[in-house]
């Protein structure tokens, strides 16, 4: 059994359907008047969804989630399932290309919660996570995604660079966001089916994986430090993919000499 604790990850989870709930804890003592409508409204869906309730004290819940972040609520649920590399390459049901994102190595719980907040934002349309090297979804990351990581299709793939090889069969262009790359994020064209490979913290990506990759994009830097935290950087990147597929890609932008830089996809383009 897994623990999810907090409102957000708790309600999210009673709303997606992702998880099977064994019970869910509450707690007797109320803090204020928002807290207990948010409260309350849990105890609705339980009820409407015929999941178990127990009230407990604070300090129960704070034994059973480990933090005393749980804001009064903790579930007991069955172990997620996740999905197939399969799954995601199956086409968007709404017809758009292929937005997804690969994580090579993100091993800190509250960066992987953050990026699957923003993928879900996004409008990715699935996340790869390697079995290895790869952060656990915990209770900590689910806290850190508001519970938007109840709402992400997430597969489990063993090997990395063979997933990311499979995508490239399928057309989809993979592209590793790294401070080596020659390309601006924002010159690349998102509007094509598309994946987005991030590196580990602080070490970025695995050598074989950033071969893999058909493109490398960065994004400059005007202070004194060479790089965002993985997230952060992540939900720019991920965010310009998505104003491109709603808004359509940019102008060009011009190079010194007045001549233009055309936008790039695809393999070789560079």
């Amino acid at each position: 059994m897994d623990v999810l604790y907090g409102l957000h990850p708790v309600e999210e989870a009673l709303r997606a359907g992702s998880r099977k709930f064994d019970h869910v804890c509450v707690s007797r003592e109320r803090q204020d008047h928002g807290a207990a409508q948010k409260l309350q409204r849990i105890v609705d869906l339980c009820r409407s969804e015929g999941v178990r309730l127990r009230f407990e004290n604070r300090e129960q819940l704070t034994r059973m989630a480990k933090t005393h972040a749980h804001q009064g609520v903790v579930a007991v649920v069955r172990e997620r399932s996740f999905l197939t590399i399969e799954d995601l390459m199956a086409a968007p049901a709404d017809g758009h290309p292929h937005l997804l994102l690969a994580l090579d190595g993100v091993e800190d719980p509250q960066n992987l919660g953050a990026l699957l907040r923003s993928a879900d934002g996004a409008g990715v349309d699935g996340v790869l996570l390697p079995e290895r090297r790869s952060a656990p979804l915990s209770a900590v990351a689910v806290k850190t995604s508001a519970g938007a990581a109840e709402h992400i299709r997430i597969a489990r793939v063993v090997n990395l660079v063979r997933a990311l090889e499979q995508l490239k069969e399928q057309n989809i262009w993979c592209v590793g966001l790294d401070e080596r790359g020659t390309m601006s994020y924002d010159a690349y064209d998102w509007t094509t089916p598309s994946v987005v490979v991030l590196g580990r913290e602080g070490e970025g990506l695995h050598d074989l994986v950033r071969k893999t990759c058909d493109h490398l994009v960065r994004i400059p830097m005007a202070g004194g430090v060479s790089s965002l935290n993985v997230s952060a950087a992540g939900a720019v990147v991920l965010y310009e993919a998505a104003r491109q597929r709603r808004v359509g890609k940019p102008e060009t932008a011009p190079l010194p000499g007045g001549v233009k830089k055309k936008k790039v996809k695809g393999l070789g383009a560079l």
